[in-house]
């Protein structure tokens, strides 16, 4: 059987993108190779998936449809290199399959410049993505035909929602969704030690909080009202919402995670110019 998709780096993320795959039966694991460099990894992979696995990166870069990069960006070089002379032996121009990478920093000119023949999309997914509910920011470069960009929403989809934007808003992307799931995080955790400063136990706190926090965003999500909205429903005059909202005011609480945001995109930009 044919090797349809190749993933480069079975880590935290390739894992996730790589279950839901197999769960979902878009690919079955006799269509997937591996590509990892640690014995261990990869017989879990192989006992948990039923994927191929090799530590052979041109391998699973010579897939029919897609390939994956999902290693660390550092790798990145040594990579380039260690593929660019098979692939080019391996395949005529129009018969490249579509290379998605999720490495950080990478930019587009980089990875064109590494793979010139390749339709080239680069995707931004995020933490939850392990669990189904991430989502995924692409950017195509200019080898991408429509079936492309429709097979790169079929699997980002598997690990959430999809949306297309241009590569100069993928730092952006990086700053808000990237990084949002530790300041999603962090508040958890206040909310819950401000719990137990209120006397509640901290395993009753972490639950309230955890809830509160699901509840509200399911809620935002199933009814489409503006999150302001639904701020003012539960701000009665004089009540207790309003003294919270207030300290939460005094503290600065939007302006810093606005400016963590701003933070975060910045330190992206600094990434992709290394």
């Amino acid at each position: 059987m044919k090797i349809k998709l190749g993933l480069i780096g079975g880590g935290v993320m390739g894992e996730a993108i790589l279950s839901r795959l197999i769960s979902s039966q878009k690919y079955t694991g006799k269509q997937i190779l591996v590509s990892e460099p640690q014995a261990e990894r990869r017989d879990f992979l192989t006992k948990t998936y039923d994927v191929q696995v090799t530590k052979d990166n041109l391998k699973a870069a010579q897939a029919t449809e897609a390939v994956i990069l999902a290693i660390k960006p550092q790798v990145f070089p040594t990579l380039v290199q260690e593929l660019r002379t098979g692939l080019l032996q391996y395949s005529p121009a129009n018969a490249y399959p579509v290379l998605l990478s999720i490495l950080a920093g990478v930019s587009l000119n980089k990875l064109t410049a590494a793979f010139p023949h390749h339709p080239v999309i680069r995707a931004m997914p995020n933490t939850p993505a392990t669990v189904g509910a991430g989502i995924t920011a692409l950017a195509p470069n200019h080898n991408v035909l429509p079936q492309h960009l429709a097979m790169a929403k079929d699997i980002f989809q598997m690990v959430g929602e999809v949306v297309e934007l241009p590569e100069s808003l993928i730092d952006a992307v990086t700053g808000l969704s990237g990084s949002g799931p530790a300041y999603v995080a962090l508040l958890l955790e206040a909310l819950s030690d401000g719990g137990v400063a209120a006397g509640l136990p901290r395993a009753i706190a972490s639950q309230l909080a955890l809830q509160t926090v699901l509840g509200t965003a399911t809620l935002l999500q199933e009814t489409k009202i503006h999150p302001a909205e639904l701020k003012d429903r539960v701000t009665s005059p004089g009540g207790t919402t309003i003294a919270g909202v207030t300290e939460l005011e005094r503290g600065g609480f939007r302006a810093a995670i606005i400016n963590a945001v701003l933070a975060a995109s910045a330190r992206s930009q600094e990434l992709g110019k290394s």
